[in-house]
């Protein structure tokens, strides 16, 4: 039986790097990474805080003042679209005691003010008012703290490091993977949280795997050719790349999956084909929005993406849909998902909510519950390293990647 740690109990930094060096090749990951506090810690410091990560669609906020926050674990980050129409990011941090500015997940202000003691900051981020300071108070040196962030083709990306890996390739990637797609200009159609009762490791091993596609998720499975392993799927890819270039598109496709000991950010763009006569992810696989971007019809292809540790982005020629998932603590995460349409789009003239959402809704519930059951499972005592099935290689590439970067 294998040596267990109670979940969430901290196991000192030794006992981790020792955890890490003898953890078995082509296995799920000892208990301990799925489990401890101190292992939480570790992927903070070396994963989250190192790699860029997905904040949402541009289209969130649209006007001069439009705001939201990003969440993840003890971090907030305000995004903010500032009087010259560019959107910034600053930690939701205010530089007198600390306390958060912004408490609400969206919203509008021309001032951003701190609700405790009432500093109020510009747009820009500049201390804008500090009541009843001394006169040699240096307002210029008590502007909110920035955090790094990239737009590209409407996708806003953050990055709290210090130095950020280089974006260059993944700017490339996104560009010509999405840029056919309109996402630049598209708009958000919805956006929904679901808590997780578990590890955020689980939670995107379960999303880059589809071996449990056919078990649990029948809605997805009927229209989509992933629920296949890759290598059985090639005609079918081949017919809808066709069908693609016959629309006078070329939609990239890039495998860059590099440690950041490269430098650079990971990014893997790939496509695939809907089952024939499948136009879109949609309960019946018919139409749901306008086709977006340059798509004059549908060519029955999916786009889609992982960009570093926990960000993913998928594109159907009528809408697409973007999956983050943030560490809430050792064993709780968040799983957002954000619905995007075209430019145009009209909610209950050009598409109806529900009939959009509802694929991503109903497996989002499933991967929910599949995964919190996951957790209860590796808490047991009984819990051990399992072996990852062949059909499974997005999830080996990625808990191979995982190692070298906490390693």
């Amino acid at each position: 039986m294998n040596n267990p740690v109670t979940p969430g109990h901290a196991c000192t930094g030794s006992a981790l790097a020792q955890t890490i060096a003898r953890q078995p090749a082509g296995q799920s990951l000892a208990q301990e990474l799925y489990t401890g506090a101190a292992a939480f810690a570790h992927d903070m410091e070396r994963i989250f805080l190192r790699h860029w990560l997905l904040a949402g669609h541009a289209a969130s906020a649209p006007q001069p003042g439009d705001y939201y926050t990003y969440e993840m674990a003890e971090e907030s980050v305000i995004i903010v679209r500032g009087k010259d129409n560019q959107l910034r990011a600053f930690a939701n941090v205010c530089r007198h005691r600390g306390s958060r500015i912004c408490s609400k997940a969206q919203g509008h202000a021309s001032v951003l003010v701190c609700p405790y003691h009432a500093w109020a900051y510009n747009l820009d981020g500049s201390l804008r008012s500090a009541r009843h300071m001394p006169d040699d108070f240096d307002k210029a040196a008590h502007g909110l703290k920035p955090v790094h962030i990239e737009v590209v083709e409407g996708l806003v990306f953050l990055s709290f490091a210090q130095n950020p890996l280089a974006f260059d390739v993944a700017r490339a990637a996104i560009t010509a993977a999405y840029g056919p797609y309109g996402w630049a200009k598209a708009r958000v159609a919805h956006r929904e949280t679901w808590p997780i009762k578990a590890n955020w490791k689980l939670a995107v091993e379960n999303y880059l795997e589809c071996y449990h596609c056919t078990p649990s998720h029948p809605e997805y499975s009927k229209l989509h050719a992933l629920e296949q392993p890759m290598d059985q799927i090639e005609g079918m890819n081949a017919v809808m790349q066709a069908r693609t270039r016959a629309l006078g598109l070329n939609v990239g496709t890039v495998n860059d999956w590099a440690g950041s000991d490269s430098g650079r950010e990971a990014v893997f763009t790939f496509r695939y084909a809907l089952y024939d006569g499948v136009k879109t992810g949609a309960r019946d696989g018919h139409a749901v929005a306008p086709l977006m971007g340059a798509f004059s019809d549908y060519d029955g292809g999916v786009t889609s993406t992982h960009l570093g540790p926990a960000s993913f982005f998928i594109a159907y020629c009528d809408h697409g849909v973007l999956y983050r998932f943030m560490p809430k603590t050792a064993l709780t995460c968040e799983m957002e998902v954000v619905w995007l349409v075209g430019e145009n789009a009209q909610a209950g003239v050009d598409y109806d909510l529900e009939a959009l959402t509802w694929l991503w809704r109903v497996t989002s519930e499933a991967d929910k519950r599949i995964t919190q059951d996951n957790q209860l499972g590796v808490n047991s005592r009984f819990y051990g390293p399992g072996p990852y099935a062949p059909v499974e290689q997005n999830a080996l590439r990625y808990i191979a990647w995982y190692l070298g970067e906490v390693g």
